[in-house]
């Protein structure tokens, strides 16, 4: 669980990487070869392959670890105290519904129609590119798309601030010297996810 979530962390920074293309560069062609060049390198592919296994094994171990705690304790308690535990990890299942919720959608914009078809195409220089840049800023107009987007990354955001230091507790690095750091590095990774992706669709939006 914990491996599987830290590369999924490592991938969002890559995918981040590649989605500021859209507003750092004037020419949307950077950010459609950048993207073509994803979708069709050999080693790209074989990553994305094992990027999906990552995807689902860290799904699979969430559903069996809440099924263990459910299974665990199936009457609530009729009394409940203060705990330590934080709110970002009592709600770490909902968001990870909303979350992959969102994913699927996002899969059916742009991945799928990529690959099934439904992706517009611009040719340049004799070679066809999906007109990925064309399809996010159209997106990025619509009021609806980008509330809803903004929304999707401020739960990532609540997932990922818990899921960050959980990760490394259970790889055994849970103690006085190594926890603060761990804590402010997940402040400082998910502000800067959050904050990077979000960047995007206001962007474009209030151009």
């Amino acid at each position: 669980m914990s491996l599987a979530g830290l590369f999924l962390i490592t991938f969002l920074l890559v995918h981040l990487g590649l989605n500021l293309l859209v507003i750092t560069n004037n020419d949307p062609m950077v950010f459609n070869k950048a993207a073509h060049f994803m979708s069709t390198n050999k080693l790209i592919k074989v990553f994305e392959i094992i990027l999906f296994g990552g995807f689902l094994l860290h799904i699979i171990y969430a559903l069996i670890l809440q099924a263990q705690n459910w299974l665990a304790r199936p009457k609530r308690y009729h009394k409940t105290n203060k705990s330590e535990t934080s709110p970002f990890s009592k709600w770490m299942i909902h968001t990870a519904v909303i979350v992959l919720t969102f994913i699927v959608m996002h899969l059916f914009d742009f991945y799928f129609k990529s690959k099934f078809g439904g992706a517009p195409e611009i040719l340049v220089g004799g070679e066809h590119y999906h007109d990925f840049a064309s399809m996010v800023v159209t997106k990025f107009r619509l009021p609806e798309f980008v509330i809803l987007y903004l929304a999707a990354f401020i739960f990532l955001g609540f997932h990922l601030i818990h899921g960050f230091q959980s990760a490394f507790k259970t790889l055994g690095l849970n103690n006085k010297t190594y926890t603060p750091v761990i804590q402010a590095l997940s402040i400082i990774y998910t502000i800067f996810v959050v904050g990077g992706f979000s960047a995007i669709p206001l962007v474009i939006y209030f151009q």
